[in-house]
């Protein structure tokens, strides 16, 4: 470990306030181990090893943070509600709002092992019959979570449905503005004040209510390590609330090139042409099943793909702002500079019946 990365550890964890802890709620334990992965963009997420147990804590990361975008005991709440449904989620162990354990709050979760898709694609599972299967178990999951009963698991207060869609609009648009606060000194999206007033204007009059991930997407979802793919845990429901499913399934699709599109280069991400082989669905297909599991039609679907890259280009620009400010260690943080703009095009091109 650089003496960078382990500056940056030692602002996310006081390894021996969370060893007091965890061996206050959990009973002692022998061996004790935390390791930072790095993987993830958002919150931070920490490999512990507890004796036997695997276990994983959840925090936001270091540094000022805009509004509730990281707000880990939400996503806490809405894991222990889905413990036993037909969602698969991790199992929950602990959660903490006292910052003086390790400077702000946390959750403890049961560590799941599986295949996660992120820039490649597993080799186990390149073969066109197993392609088709990955889509379908990920569009399939998604219609499970907006068919759960949020009132029967006690979600009934977790968000307010009504205006959803309009809310997102104006809360993304506020991450912009915090972000440019920093960023616009080094260069301006001038495209995202006119992609503002497009979706202000579009919003769908009618839209159903349900749970809502509000980041589902192919590299938060943890498959099973062998063929055929079954998804065996959805993870980062931070952003989980009441509200509109079709922004799910439009977030969903903002990451899932097809073939004939300019770029497949995804989100704030880098480049997924893998999932244009052969045996992956389209997006259409994907809208099929998803409809039929459903029975959702999605409706102005133009907006709300506009929508989630609009917020795409939201998250890279509040990314690009922690990095200015010091605040990340991420490899990716950097490249904001030049992809915001690049989702900003592409919303218009969506925008304009481009893509």
């Amino acid at each position: 470990m650089s003496e960078s990365d382990e500056s940056y550890f030692d602002r996310l964890v006081d390894v021996e306030a969370l060893e007091s802890y965890l061996e206050a709620h959990l009973g002692s334990a022998e061996e004790f181990e935390v390791e930072r992965h790095a993987g993830g963009h958002s919150n931070e997420t920490l490999f512990v090893a507890w004796d036997d147990r695997e276990l994983v804590v959840r925090r936001p990361p270091p540094g000022e943070t805009a509004d509730t975008a990281h707000d880990v005991i939400r996503e806490y709440t809405v894991l222990e509600a889905l413990q036993d449904t037909a969602v698969s989620v991790p199992t929950t162990v602990l959660a903490c709002e006292d910052h003086d354990v390790i400077g702000s709050d946390f959750y403890v979760m049961e560590r799941e092992r599986g295949v996660v898709v992120r820039g490649e694609e597993p080799e186990q599972f390149a073969d066109p019959a197993h392609r088709r299967r990955l889509g379908e178990e990920l569009v399939d999951t998604l219609a499970d979570v907006h068919r759960v009963d949020y009132e029967a698991v006690g979600l009934g207060e977790f968000g307010r449905p009504d205006g959803y869609v309009e809310r997102q609009v104006d809360r993304w648009h506020r991450q912009y503005e915090w972000a440019f606060e920093v960023t616009a000194e080094e260069r301006e999206v001038p495209v995202v004040h006119d992609l503002t007033d497009w979706l202000r204007e579009n919003v769908p009059e009618d839209s159903p209510a349900t749970l809502v991930h509000g980041d589902y997407k192919l590299d938060n979802v943890m498959f099973s390590a062998a063929a055929p793919p079954a998804v065996e845990a959805v993870f980062d429901w931070e952003m989980s609330t009441l509200g509109d499913p079709l922004a799910d399934l439009g977030w969903l699709l903002s990451y899932w090139p097809d073939a004939g599109d300019r770029s497949t280069s995804v989100g704030t991400a880098g480049d997924a042409a893998y999932l244009t082989r052969e045996g992956y669905p389209t997006r259409e297909e994907l809208v099929a099943r998803y409809e039929d599991a459903t029975g959702f039609t999605f409706e102005h679907g133009r907006f709300y793909r506009a929508l989630a890259v609009y917020k795409l280009g939201a998250l890279g620009e509040m990314f690009f702002r922690r990095h200015l400010q010091g605040n990340a260690d991420d490899d990716t943080y950097p490249l904001m500079e030049e992809r915001v703009p690049l989702l900003a095009r592409r919303a218009k091109r969506i925008v304009e019946g481009e893509e």
